[in-house]
């Protein structure tokens, strides 16, 4: 965790402003992609006041699922990323990846108590096997998906068959 690189994807982006317009959305977005080793049930969330909003935080998150631990991290992301003054870093874990995904889209460029909040993954918290449970789940969803798509498949080809027939016996 010592190398400056690796920390380069923690910093706000732009927003993207050259969007075609069917693309754009209800509000300005920076426009990135994620892997599956991108995310993470790991956050950091930059931006909170430094007046002792732990609790405050906390219970923000809360709303979109279940913690494990939240803990100040602000000295230790300084030294890597420049940060805003006056403000304090929290490394928060969520019990699942799909509450952390939750909890970036819902509070991400939010306000809160007159700082404008950016969350970011954190996978360079994850143990190893966090990250081999994250990649198995992942494979679990898709095969499920998999399997929902060939059901789903199988019916319009029932659907659109019964239908032809139908149409054969009234001609």
């Amino acid at each position: 965790m010592s190398d400056t690189n690796s920390s380069t994807h923690h910093i706000r982006q732009k927003y993207c402003l050259n969007r075609l317009e069917y693309r754009k959305g209800r509000r300005l977005r920076a426009v990135k992609v994620y892997t599956v080793a991108n995310e993470s049930n790991h956050l950091l969330v930059f931006g909170v006041p430094k007046i002792n909003l732990k609790q405050e935080i906390k219970c923000k998150l809360q709303r979109c699922g279940e913690l494990e631990f939240i803990q100040c991290v602000t000295e230790e992301v300084a030294k890597k990323v420049e940060l805003e003054a006056f403000t304090d870093v929290f490394h928060v874990k969520f019990a699942k990846v799909q509450l952390a995904r939750l909890a970036k889209i819902y509070l991400d460029a939010q306000e809160f108590y007159g700082g404008i909040l950016h969350i970011s993954y954190a996978p360079e918290y994850e143990t190893i096997d966090e990250l081999r449970q994250k990649i198995l789940l992942r494979k679990v969803e898709v095969k499920h998906r998999q399997r929902v798509n060939e059901k789903v498949e199988l019916t319009i080809a029932s659907i659109s068959q019964s239908n032809q027939e139908k149409r054969r016996k009234e001609i």
